[in-house]
């Protein structure tokens, strides 16, 4: 009765890592990070496709086809692959975007030249954060599974062939008749022959 939590836990899995996936494919749709000068209002911003050349949403789709490919086969590999993309997603954030937040430089803009700007965290910063933890946590979490666990995880693997019995016939126990083979009780062994000798001598 204890495993009931875990392996309804463990099958949670799939659609944690889609879910992961999807806020990361969005993350990378979106603003990364806005400029703003100390006092005024943004002037600049920067999307996410423009710092990371859409590698998110590569990553993402990549872990994806990796996860069903998993569930498919029950390969460990596979499942590996799916933590692999989302350790790679979360160090381009650690590595290129968390530096940044927050961070004030110099920025060069039509209406102002070199002016000092803040990069002020969007939406699509903290979605990044989000999808690519998640996705990281749950491939882990994926690849630790054996590769019965694993292809137990698509649906129907956890269930078990249903038998089929009928239409199948016990085999007859050492001196037990078959059925429809019973022998006429209380009939003497020549009573067959004497009444064919009387139907001759009638006819």
């Amino acid at each position: 009765m204890s495993d009931g939590p875990a392996i309804r836990l463990e099958r949670l899995l799939p659609f944690a890592v889609v879910a992961a996936a999807a806020v990361l494919f969005a993350s990378e749709l979106m603003i990364t990070f806005e400029f703003t000068p100390p006092g005024a209002e943004a002037l600049d911003e920067q999307s996410a496709a423009d710092r990371h050349y859409y590698a998110q949403i590569i990553l993402a789709v990549g872990a994806v086809a990796a996860m069903f490919g998993a569930l498919a086969t029950g390969s460990k590999p596979a499942a590996m692959a799916v933590a692999a993309f989302g350790v790679v997603s979360l160090l381009i954030f650690l590595l290129l975007d968390l530096p940044d937040a927050n961070q004030i430089g110099t920025l060069d803009d039509a209406r102002e030249s070199f002016f000092e700007a803040e990069a002020v965290p969007q939406a699509g910063f903290w979605l990044e954060l989000v999808g690519a933890l998640g996705l990281a946590l749950s491939g882990a979490a994926l690849a630790t599974l054996t590769p019965e666990q694993i292809a137990a995880l698509r649906p129907g693997g956890g269930r078990e062939p249903k038998r089929r019995d009928r239409g199948r016939r016990r085999p007859a126990a050492a001196g037990e008749q078959a059925p429809g083979h019973e022998e006429v009780q209380g009939e003497p062994a020549g009573a067959g022959r004497e009444e064919s000798r009387a139907r001759s001598e009638r006819g």
